[in-house]
């Protein structure tokens, strides 16, 4: 395998210190000879391969920064290697030139839809020659900076999720007589969706499920502010006590001051703030009273007996959009075998292949089938949503909090 070497080919074309790997595939050994003689006389490592096998084996080895590529070879021909090229995704942005004569037009043309970038017509012109080669070493370089990029924001983003991820519940506290699931799926990688399930006192669990406008990185930011501001409103004294201790005057005060302060907060301090709607709730575990504000949440369903019997209507308006908002708490107990369903708009609005939206009907419909406990809940609404979804990219972020008094 010859290599050549020689003065810097230029700084636009190589601008570090890695000398780019040109792939000559050819099958006649006095055109190898010749490209390799144009090129001797640049900063490149160059390497030979008599047809399509061979080349692909050197490119699995050590993939090249650029391809001259002849169509017309024995064993694998020039376009067998553009199939392969294509369909490996760590190749596919290997530059391309193909060598043929410039009478060829149709081979060239497949060639060139098959994913090659241009073609190079014999005999070489070294002008020519060397502004192809140039072409598509600066693609190439360009494309290196980019992936590099891209990988960059991916992690940027797998860091965002991971420390989002830490605002959520690690552990979801049961109390006795009590059972407590939620699920929660990102649409993408950050989410504008939260949830929160936390002990106020001995005998209390604090409830919230949120969702703030618009999607992507600038929600979940909002989203954790959100979640912050609401938590540590409710918890504001246990942070001098013993968490389990901590008990505000009464969960009405707290519900009410925590969700006034996080609307206050957002529209005096911040201008272009995201909207949030929120389901904020106290349950006192002893008598199964629940006192909440739905801030324009989705109405959560109380479940008895296989039945709505209500469903939980606003009781103000989406925090963060008007800051003399009036909030009204209200209250309601749930009975021994009742389930209060708490839900985002991701799960009636998620589409299938064509368009159409789960549904709140069809959802409320599972909800009224034969079940026993919040985990048959889960077993039917979950796969049903995901059947639906199945060949569409997730729509919107999904999250389901069911509480259930045994």
């Amino acid at each position: 395998m010859p290599t050549r070497q020689s003065a810097k080919f230029s700084e636009a074309q190589h601008s570090n210190d890695h000398k780019p790997q040109i792939l000559l595939v050819d099958d006649e050994p006095l055109n190898l000879d010749v490209l390799e003689q144009e090129l001797s006389g640049l900063d490149l490592l160059i390497h030979t391969a008599k047809d399509g096998r061979e080349a692909l084996d050197q490119i699995a080895t050590s993939p090249p920064d650029m391809i001259f590529l002849d169509l017309m070879m024995p064993v694998l021909d020039g376009f067998g290697v553009l199939d392969a090229l294509q369909a490996n995704s760590a190749w596919r942005e290997i530059p391309v030139i193909i060598i043929s004569a410039a009478n060829d037009l149709k081979n060239i043309v497949r060639g060139i839809e098959m994913g090659a970038m241009d073609f190079l017509p014999k005999p070489f012109e070294p002008a020519l020659l060397k502004a192809r080669l140039g072409a598509g070493l600066e693609k190439k370089r360009l494309r290196d900076m980019e992936q590099l990029y891209t990988n960059s924001l991916e992690r940027e983003l797998e860091i965002g999720r991971e420390i989002q991820a830490g605002f959520l519940p690690k552990v979801i506290p049961q109390p006795q007589g009590w059972k407590i699931k939620a699920h929660f799926q990102a649409a993408r990688e950050v989410a504008g969706d939260f949830y929160d399930v936390f002990k106020i006192g001995p005998a209390k669990i604090g409830f919230m499920l949120g969702d703030v406008t618009d999607k992507g990185v600038g929600s979940a930011l909002y989203m954790a502010l959100y979640r912050t501001i609401l938590r540590s409103s409710m918890l504001s004294d246990s942070f001098a006590q013993d968490p389990n201790a901590a008990d505000c005057a009464t969960p009405e005060d707290c519900v009410l001051q925590a969700i006034q302060l996080a609307n206050r907060y957002i529209c005096t301090l911040h201008d272009s703030a995201m909207l949030a709607s929120v389901f904020f709730a106290v349950l006192d575990t002893h008598s199964g009273q629940l006192c909440y504000v739905n801030a324009g949440h989705d109405p959560p369903c109380l479940l008895r007996q296989n039945k709505i019997e209500q469903q939980i209507q606003s009781t103000g308006p989406l925090v963060g959009a008007i800051e003399n908002a009036v909030y009204t708490i209200e209250t309601l107990r749930l009975a021994p075998g009742d389930t209060l369903v708490m839900f985002s708009d991701g799960i009636p609005d998620a589409q299938d292949v064509r368009g159409e939206r789960f549904g709140i009907e069809r959802f409320h419909a599972i909800l009224m089938g034969p079940k026993t406990s919040s985990a048959d809940l889960f077993r039917a609404v979950l796969p049903a949503l995901e059947k639906h979804m199945e060949g569409t990219p997730q729509f919107d972020d999904i999250t389901l909090v069911i509480v259930s008094r045994k």
